[in-house]
Parts: C-alpha cells; sequence; structure tokens
C-alpha cells in the first residue's frame, strides 16, 4: 500500500479529512481557505472587489433554462396539489413574503406538525452546490422531491403525485412546452421546480450600488461594519463572497442534539455542523439559526460575539469570543442591512385545472 494511500485511510479513522483542504470541497476545504483575519494591508478597495455580483444565473447543461420551464416550475412551486392533503405547496415553507422562508423558528409539515429545523431560505440557490441544512441533496432537482415525498412534510409519494398531474389537463400543455417529447414524471417535475428557484435572485441592495463606486449607498456605520465584517468580528471566514455565504458547514457551537451534517457525514468536523446560510436579505427573515433560537440580528451578533455557546472537539475553530463593543455591533448591524434589496412582488399563478 502506498504511503500515500495509508495517510488517507488513517484520517478517514480518525475523523480529520473534513478540517484538510483538498479534501470533501464542499463542506471544509472551502471554508478553509477563507480562515484567518483578513490581511491589514488590504484596503476598502480590494475587499469591495470580492463582493462584486455574477453576470448571469448558472443553469446545468441538462436543465438549461427557458421561460416555459420557469412558468412550470413556478406553478408546481405554489401548486398545494403536489401535498396528499392538498393544502401544502413548497411555497408554504418558501414565501416570497419571508423572502423565501417562512417566518417561523422551525417549519410546519403535514398534520401542522412542526419540523425540527427552521425552513432555509431559496435565495440564491441557483450558487449553491449542497442543499438543506445538512447538505444531503447535491442539486436543486434532487432537492425539490424531497419534502414532497417526506411523510413529515409534503407526505405526497411521488408515483401518486405524477399521477395527479397526470389527470390535469392544462398541465399537460405547460410540461409539453417546458420538455418537449419528455414524459409528466417525477424527473420534469424536479427539473421544472429546480429552474424556477434558480430565478429567485436577490435584486441590487445598496451594498452593490456601494460596491459599484456609489459612496453615498451607505452610511459611515455601514462602512465601519464592513469593515468590522471582514476584519476583527471575523464574518467573511464563513460568509464570503458576493452572495455572503462559502457554502460550507461548521459547527458554531448551539448547544442542540441535532447533528446536522454529521449524520450525514460521520467525521469529527462535521458534528452538529451546519451550512453557512446567505447574508442577503438577511434582516427580513428573522428568528434567525438551523433551529431558529435567536430572535434578532442583534442577538446573533451577541451569540457570535460570545464565541457560541456549546464547546466541543467539532466546535469550528472560528468559533473565538470577538469582544466586540456596543458601537462595532450598532456597525455590524447598519452593514447588515445594507444587504437587503427591493425586489419586485412575486405574481401567484393561475393553477391549472
Amino acid at each position: 500500500m502506498k504511503t500515500s494511500t495509508r495517510a488517507l485511510l488513517l484520517m478517514l479513522v480518525l475523523g480529520l479529512i473534513g478540517s484538510v483542504p483538498g479534501f470533501l470541497s464542499s463542506d471544509r476545504a472551502k471554508a478553509a481557505a477563507n480562515t484567518g483575519p483578513p490581511s491589514s494591508n488590504l484596503t476598502r478597495a480590494h475587499l469591495k472587489q470580492k463582493y462584486v455580483r455574477p453576470a448571469s444565473i448558472p443553469f446545468p447543461a441538462d436543465n438549461l433554462y427557458s421561460k416555459d420551464r420557469e412558468l412550470l416550475g413556478k406553478t408546481l412551486f405554489f401548486d398545494p396539489r403536489l401535498s396528499q392533503s392538498g393544502s401544502i405547496a413548497c411555497a408554504s415553507c418558501h414565501n416570497p413574503g419571508f423572502s423565501w422562508g417562512d417566518g417561523l423558528p422551525r417549519g410546519i409539515g403535514t398534520g401542522m406538525k412542526q419540523l425540527g429545523r427552521r425552513s432555509p431560505t431559496i435565495l440564491n440557490a441557483a450558487w449553491s452546490d449542497l442543499l438543506f441544512w445538512d447538505g444531503r441533496a447535491d442539486s436543486l432537482e434532487m432537492q425539490a422531491l424531497g419534502p414532497i415525498a417526506s411523510q413529515r412534510e409534503m407526505n405526497m409519494p411521488l408515483d401518486a403525485m405524477v399521477k395527479v398531474l397526470q389527470g390535469i389537463p392544462e398541465y399537460k400543455a405547460l410540461f409539453a412546452s417546458a420538455y418537449p417529447g419528455e414524459p409528466i414524471n417525477e424527473k420534469t417535475v424536479a427539473r421544472a421546480i429546480a429552474s424556477f428557484e434558480r430565478t429567485v435572485v436577490s435584486g441590487q441592495a445598496p451594498f452593490d450600488r456601494w460596491i459599484s463606486g456609489d459612496e453615498s449607498a451607505i452610511s459611515e456605520d455601514a462602512k465601519r461594519g464592513f469593515d468590522l465584517f471582514n476584519g476583527k468580528a471575523g464574518c467573511v471566514q464563513c460568509h464570503s463572497e458576493w452572495n455572503f455565504t462559502d457554502n460550507g458547514f461548521h459547527d458554531v457551537g448551539f448547544e442542540d442534539s441535532d447533528r446536522g451534517r454529521g449524520e450525514r457525514l460521520p467525521l469529527e468536523g462535521m458534528q452538529f455542523a451546519f451550512k453557512t446560510p446567505t447574508l442577503r436579505n438577511v434582516d427580513r427573515r428573522a428568528p434567525y439559526m438551523h433551529e431558529g433560537n435567536e430572535q434578532t440580528l442583534a442577538e446573533v451578533i451577541d451569540f457570535y460575539d460570545r464565541g457560541g455557546d456549546a464547546r466541543r472537539k467539532s466546535l469550528s475553530p472560528e468559533m473565538v469570543p470577538l469582544h466586540l463593543t456596543a458601537q462595532e455591533k450598532t456597525d455590524l448591524l447598519a452593514f447588515l442591512s445594507t444587504l437587503t434589496s427591493v425586489d419586485k412582488p412575486v405574481a401567484f399563478p393561475s393553477f391549472p385545472r
């Protein structure tokens, strides 16, 4: 056995790969590239370059964008007939009025029973490669069917869902336009919903105008908050780039029994780890964290300022006391408010009959 192979097996046994750059790039390696405080010689101008918005939405080659696919996906997303009760839609937990969340500490599923985690926003999900708080889906197409089939959520067996849609005449025309020559089946349903979800993108925010050169777009408090975000507060170590997420998974020190990513990936570094959410439009999505533990952004900042609450081996190394002053916390809040865009209201679709 080669030395490199023996070393790899040893790291697997010890649960170390989750913290080694080059392995599991969607988990720890992405975060590792951002660890450590920003260099003191990086000016605001240099830092701002890291947050430029992308020019277009990424669509996979096997599910390219079309208006017909967006329309079909949007209709399915809002249609409660995709649930066994006929009363729950994807939009029930991902409501545009709550910045594509539901405004609850934890989601509500079938039979009005509370779920174990908060409903994550689908905002800017087109740029995510692992979905759900624990990363159990590696594409939006895979993610789309999970809540529908889940007995705790929409509780609709996928074969039954297909039969329902096949029995609605006007859906046949929508599917034929979106996916010509393909049947109404699980695959086309998933692809259509994913196509719509990729179009759910936050618009231009004051922060973006500032990045583009308008110095009057945000306040001086917010500019100081930007410096803190990239410096003393260390937020950028996980909330990086234009969408303010590294798409990685971190144990931030909540005292609960939910093992998060650790249930899917039995490595020490992934125990109690949850996906880093986007901070775009974050002030529209209270309460916060994966179980809705924190009611306000001020409470979230206090939580990170004390370095979390639980102390265990899996705790992210970024979780250390920050010793922020009251003014610094105010400046951070001012900065976070600049990430909110004023987006067009979402028109409710007309359901096929």
